[in-house]
């Protein structure tokens, strides 16, 4: 393809000597080449733009319109995605797994337009998107001497964020436990403000319904 559009071939003028038959042979040649390439080309465009292009036969024709409508395009892109990758932070609704992922694929696309971040560049990226409740381990991080790669650090917060959902159900139990005791407690004074020997009465009903609840288990094992 890169044949037909650096040297490209106009047809030969009128003739019916041998030479213009060999040249006539080299054009036809040249004419399937550039063809083909022609082909090949629009075939990597999107539809919106081939249908732009698709009239013009020559390559090469194609090729220097595309360089001149288009050639800033790596530019604008590399800033567009500089922009949105400086300012991406972890999503709520994300796993950090799935964070991870999403930066690593924005790193890609900024090595495919030219932009190739360093291992420190991309350390701190990762420090930077993290939420704002989880400062303890960006600092921690930063002062991590251990952690010089992507991987290094999406190691250290994907086992954070396990420890972390890890640790989670403890709280949700005690929360619950909280919440049960502050409605035994409402019952209770709302006993005691209809008059004393009812709350009395209500709160030691109450722990003796608990007291059985928790005995059944022992009281069965003893044959009780």
């Amino acid at each position: 393809m890169l044949e037909t559009i650096t040297q490209p071939m106009a047809k030969p003028e009128q003739g019916n000597n041998a030479q213009h038959r060999l040249d006539m042979e080299a054009y036809q040649t040249y004419k399937c080449k550039d063809r083909v390439a022609c082909i090949l080309m629009l075939s990597n465009m999107r539809n919106d733009i081939m249908l732009r292009f698709e009239r013009h036969r020559s390559t090469q024709f194609v090729w220097n319109t595309v360089k001149i409508q288009y050639g800033g395009t790596s530019t604008t892109r590399l800033r567009q995605l500089t922009l949105k990758f400086d300012g991406y932070k972890k999503h709520q609704n994300q796993t950090m797994r799935q964070h991870l992922t999403v930066m690593s694929n924005m790193i890609s696309e900024l090595k495919g337009v030219g932009h190739e971040m360093t291992d420190e560049q991309q350390v701190y990226a990762v420090i930077r998107s993290l939420p704002s409740n989880w400062e303890h381990m960006c600092v921690n991080l930063t002062h991590n001497d251990n952690i010089k790669t992507f991987d290094d650090v999406a190691c250290h917060v994907e086992l954070e964020e396990d420890r972390l959902h890890a640790k989670k159900p403890i709280n949700e139990v005690f929360i619950s436990k909280t919440k049960m005791c502050g409605a035994y407690g409402s019952k209770y004074k709302k006993g005691k403000a209809k008059g004393l020997k009812y709350g009395v009465i209500t709160h030691f009903f109450e722990l003796y319904v608990l007291m059985e609840i928790v005995c059944i288990p022992f009281k069965s094992k003893a044959g009780v």
